[in-house]
């Protein structure tokens, strides 16, 4: 458990080079959260950065009943500083030790077969309990090197770690970065500042992340010197990334999710072409009827699920065999995210299938709603959830946050109702808009059931235009 530091990237290589399996841990997760996921792992050897001991000691105490053998703890300290493990049980030792008290004449310990495991990597949770999913050497090998091509990465790029190496391996960037001969740079924290001085400083090419990292340069409106390639997965609101690309980054959008790697499809914002063969090693990636598997028309307006085929997907979940079945049903990875396919071949998402709301109807995409949302100049977050409705069976409720230099009570329901008019058809305008914090999973994630739940309790708003809730 450690973030974006040298230590963690050495062990993406030394942990397999050893013959053994990698779990970067989410160093956003609780200590109860942690208990569940060390209760999976039941792991060998840990390694803790100082800055995550007060955390792992009390998600151990959590354990202690069930727990029949401590690992063997391993403290990563930066110059020597830092807490101790002085309040843990079992053997223990200092990383720089550990380094110390290494062979030269070391022999990599090979896999048996490319399909044994490299890492686990959990999900977010934003469906139910994280799920460890684990990736095979093979997966991790062919999609590391078609990252080269999918980020465009050419010669020596450098790469600069604003995406958590706790997601799918950094992308599987770790690996990637070697392929190439690429340079890293850490970030123990990530800022504004951090991303512009390290760009200028070492001359960054590229860099990845969520949504997040698009808004933290967008606000510091600080224009780099040259063209940086700037990879994004999630929503894009327009003026944001039209904002980035004004400050000389080139931005590209990322599809994907932990069960295939973190992203499979990337292209560039600005091209209305997207490939299925974008990302060379996937075998093929379809919308299909989930109950026929029969591929949906090129007609923009059929809904079906993505799926994907290929080599580059999990292996499984770990110790959960039934999930994993359902997830592979008749041989495709379901991702249980909904869209379209357009005449020229282009994939269009509408929806995670749990999401989408159905209104009088017709159906909403909660995604192309918070998209409008988030391009209007006050807001920074915005999530939209279905609202039960005995007319329409449901309504649209929109949950926005404003930025931090605008008050609530700066804007009215009516401002953001009119806003989304302007933009989009009637029925998909929210009826019932809530202004204040989004709550969260550990990843950053929005918990919609808990807005789903938060917006089925307030008053019905059948024949009224909006309900305004602060």
């Amino acid at each position: 458990m450690a973030p974006n530091i040298p230590a963690l990237y050495d062990l993406h290589f030394a942990v397999p080079m050893a013959g053994a399996v990698l779990s970067a841990l989410n160093t956003k997760l609780d200590a109860a959260s942690l208990a569940v996921i060390l209760e999976k792992l039941e792991a060998k050897f840990m390694f803790i950065d100082c800055e995550y001991v007060d955390v792992i000691v009390k998600a151990l105490e959590i354990m202690s009943q069930n727990m029949t053998k401590h690992p063997f703890f391993v403290l990563i300290q930066e110059h020597g500083q830092g807490p101790d493990l002085v309040s843990v049980g079992g053997n223990k030792i200092k990383y720089d030790d550990l380094i110390a008290m290494g062979e030269t004449d070391f022999e990599i310990v090979k896999p048996k077969d490319e399909g044994d495991p490299i890492s686990v990597n959990f999900t977010s949770g934003s469906t139910g309990e994280p799920k460890g999913v684990l990736y095979s050497h093979k997966a991790a090998y062919l999609k590391s090197l078609a990252s080269v091509r999918l980020y465009g990465m050419g010669v020596a790029p450098v790469f600069l770690w604003t995406v958590d190496m706790f997601r799918c391996n950094g992308w599987c960037c770790t690996w990637t970065m070697a392929a190439v001969g690429g340079t890293n740079i850490c970030l123990r924290n990530v800022s504004a500042k951090f991303i512009f001085d390290s760009i200028v400083l070492h001359n960054v090419t590229h860099l990845c992340g969520g949504p997040a990292i698009l808004n933290l340069i967008a606000d510091a409106s600080l224009t780099v010197p040259f063209k940086v390639r700037l990879i994004i997965a999630g929503v894009l609101p327009m003026s944001r990334v039209m904002k980035v690309e004004g400050l000389g980054y080139t931005v590209s959008h990322a599809y994907g999710m932990t069960e295939v790697l973190g992203p499979a499809i990337v292209k560039p914002w600005r091209s209305t072409n997207e490939h299925k063969k974008d990302n060379i090693v996937v075998e093929n990636v379809d919308v299909k009827e989930p109950e026929t598997m029969a591929s949906v028309g090129h007609d923009g307006k059929t809904i079906g699920e993505v799926m994907f085929k290929g080599n580059t997907l999990m292996l499984g979940y770990l110790k959960d065999p039934k999930a994993t079945e359902e997830a592979f049903k008749d041989g495709w990875y379901r991702t249980k995210d909904l869209g379209v396919i357009h005449p020229n071949g282009v994939i269009q998402l509408k929806d995670r299938a749990k999401d989408i709301i159905f209104t009088g109807g017709e159906i909403i995409s909660t995604l192309e709603v918070e998209a409008v949302l988030l391009s209007h100049p006050k807001v920074s977050e915005a999530a939209v959830v279905g609202k039960r409705d005995d007319y329409s069976k449901e309504t649209p409720c929109a949950f926005v946050k404003f930025k931090e230099e605008y008050y609530y009570g700066a804007m009215s329901c009516q401002e953001i109702v009119e806003f989304c008019e302007e933009r989009l058809p009637d029925f998909m305008v929210p009826r019932t808009v809530v202004f204040g914090e989004l709550p969260v999973n550990s990843t950053g994630k929005v918990q919609k059931f808990t807005l789903r739940v938060k917006a089925n309790s307030m008053l019905s708003d059948i024949g009224q235009k909006n309900r305004c809730h602060t």
